[in-house]
């Protein structure tokens, strides 16, 4: 059995005995490490494109794709640290088994994960430079990730930042202007309003106009039915009688 299909089932016995969210869950092992494992990557799947597919569970502090020292290709394999554990168990629950380019994905924890020998190597440089400047706030910065650290510095598409964000519960700016606007409209309404027996004086002479409207109708279909009849019984008068006058001249040539 293959890891996807295994986690699957833990999940779907954990939530049918009710274990989920508890000490007893399976990934209450992991509680103390914020890291994933991502297989069965796409090759031609970058950095950029693991967090947008794995930041919509969490924060992400770190994202480590495997490739080749030689050529730089993906080794289909990566890394991945969330701000808070707790993502981790969002990411495996919900992306585990999931399609992306026509390939299933296998997400797990870590529950140890160490570094690349070439990022220790340039952290401890790092931290060793810092050491000896001094400079406790740099070495703080590099020792401890805070959220949104990654666009520390960086000019934002709108007026929110990784503090104080958009409310998503309020209504959006136009429909509250529009709302305003329908009330100041139906204040100077209500203020220009008739009296309601004006309204009822207008409305029975509308009614009445109406019935005029359609008695002159029917009397104008009536009046062009009756002249058709009467074309037509002149037409009809007037073939008659020619036919009685070739009738008489023939009679009159046959006499002759």
């Amino acid at each position: 059995m293959n890891v996807i299909s295994e986690i699957q089932r833990i999940n779907d016995l954990e939530l049918a005995r009710g274990l989920t969210h508890t000490s007893a869950s399976w990934h209450a092992k992991y509680s103390n490490s914020a890291w994933i494992n991502i297989g069965s990557l796409p090759s031609n799947l970058t950095e950029g494109d693991v967090l947008c597919i794995f930041s919509q569970y969490g924060e992400i502090d770190d994202v480590h794709l495997v490739r080749e020292a030689a050529t730089g290709k993906s080794r289909g394999f990566a890394f991945v640290k969330y701000e808070d554990a707790r993502s981790c168990v969002l990411a495996v629950d919900n992306l585990c088994g999931s399609k992306v380019l026509g390939r299933m994905l296998r997400v797990d924890h870590v529950e140890r994960y160490r570094l690349p020998k070439h990022v220790q190597e340039r952290e401890g440089n790092e931290m060793m430079m810092t050491e000896t400047e001094g400079d406790e706030k740099k070495r703080n910065k590099i020792s401890v990730a805070e959220a949104g650290h990654a666009y520390e510095g960086q000019e934002l598409a709108t007026s929110y930042d990784i503090h104080s964000g958009q409310d998503l519960f309020a209504a959006p700016k136009i429909e509250r202007d529009n709302d305003h606007n329908n009330q100041r409209e139906g204040a100077t309404t209500h203020g220009t309003e008739k009296n309601p027996v004006d309204n009822d004086k207008a409305e029975r002479k509308r009614r009445k106009e109406e019935r005029a409207q359609k008695r002159k109708e029917k009397e104008e279909h009536r009046r062009r039915k009756e002249e058709r009849k009467r074309r037509k019984h002149g037409s009809a008068g007037s073939r008659s009688s020619s036919k009685d006058k070739r009738r008489h001249s023939r009679s009159r040539s046959c006499s002759k």
